[in-house]
């Protein structure tokens, strides 16, 4: 799980966002966060990767979901 390459794209107004971020602090799972808000490329990188403008969006070693799910968030850091 160590080796996850995780990268969340939100906002700061968005309330799923920030559930997400916490979840994945409080699990001790690093991740780089992406704030499409503000972001006119990581924006239309997350369009590019998820084909959505929903938020959040989660990168994790390629595998993309589109809204805070904990249980397949956690399914994609388990795999490899």
């Amino acid at each position: 799980m160590a080796k996850a390459k995780l990268i969340l794209y939100r906002t700061q107004t968005c309330p799923w966002c920030q559930l997400a971020e916490e979840f994945l602090s409080e699990k001790h799972i690093p991740f780089e966060q992406k704030d499409i808000g503000e972001d006119d490329k990581a924006r239309a990188e997350m369009i590019g990767k998820s084909g959505q403008m929903a938020v959040p969006v989660f990168d994790i070693n390629g595998k993309i979901i589109v809204g805070f799910d904990a249980d397949a968030i956690q399914k994609a850091l388990e795999e490899k």
